[in-house]
């Protein structure tokens, strides 16, 4: 097999899988502070937009929802989206008949200031040119609460035409490590498991869930520090680990060698 470039090589995947978030892009700053202010902005707009809230109690009532859903979809592997978890609240409070239309500017407000903190891997678009002159096809499955700030992140780092599958858990309603979201990408593609390699951050999701369904995981360690990730090194084993996205094309053209 031949690349764009004529050069000879042998391919041993044929598609790609990729998480986002500390992967392909990097969260810079604090997080709980950010966390804090979003929360704000959230706060603010909903009163902005006419709904009479008292913006302390409203911000730790969603904080503790927040925190529940959390520990729940990590159980479950549910995505029930933030914009259902307020909506909830909000009827909690006596504030019924809320469509998306009119919630939609205050999350969008919210996640705008976590949005302005995520940034681009510089060796995120090399790595992924080379995988493409290289004819793999590339996907994105991402754990995330809300569709449109994982869009928003797509077109703000331009990475949107990379990818020829993007699956976002708050839209199918599942998470990684759910079998069905990778289950999802290989009836997309028409492959099977071991035409397949999923490269992510967090063991517990990216590298398990692809064991799950029998397909090969790369695990990217040198964002990996949250305790999700450390906590699993020792009972979950990747097939592979790097730690830059510049070493992924070499490994895939070498995988027959692991």
């Amino acid at each position: 097999m031949t690349d764009k470039t004529g050069s000879h090589f042998q391919r041993r995947f044929d598609v790609v899988l990729f998480d986002l978030g500390s992967t392909l892009i990097y969260f810079e700053g604090d997080w709980n502070e950010v966390m804090a202010r979003s929360a704000q902005a959230l706060a603010h707009s909903l009163k902005e937009g006419g709904l009479d809230i008292d913006e302390g109690p409203f911000i730790k009532a969603f904080n503790d929802r927040i925190r529940a859903y959390h520990i729940e979809r990590d159980k479950e592997f549910i995505e029930y989206t933030t914009e259902y978890v307020l909506r909830i609240l909000l009827e909690d409070m006596g504030k019924e008949d809320l469509s998306s239309l009119r919630l939609r500017p205050s999350l969008d407000a919210m996640y705008r200031v976590t949005e302005e903190h995520w940034n681009l891997d510089e060796e995120t678009i090399p790595m992924l040119e080379t995988l493409g002159e290289q004819g793999y096809q590339i996907s994105l499955i991402s754990n995330a609460a809300d569709a449109h700030n994982v869009n928003r992140l797509l077109d703000k780092m331009n990475l949107r035409p990379y990818f020829g599958l993007i699956l976002v858990s708050a839209s199918v309603g599942i998470r990684k490590p759910h079998p069905r979201i990778f289950l999802m990408a290989l009836d997309r593609w028409k492959v099977r498991p071991h035409q397949v390699v999923m490269v992510g951050d967090t063991l517990s999701a990216d590298i398990l869930g692809a064991r799950r369904v029998d397909i090969a995981g790369v695990w990217i360690n040198r964002w990996a520090g949250a305790p999700s990730s450390r906590v699993y090194e020792d009972a979950i084993e990747p097939d592979a680990t790097i730690g830059s996205l510049c070493e992924l094309p070499e490994l895939l053209l070498n995988w027959q060698d692991i």
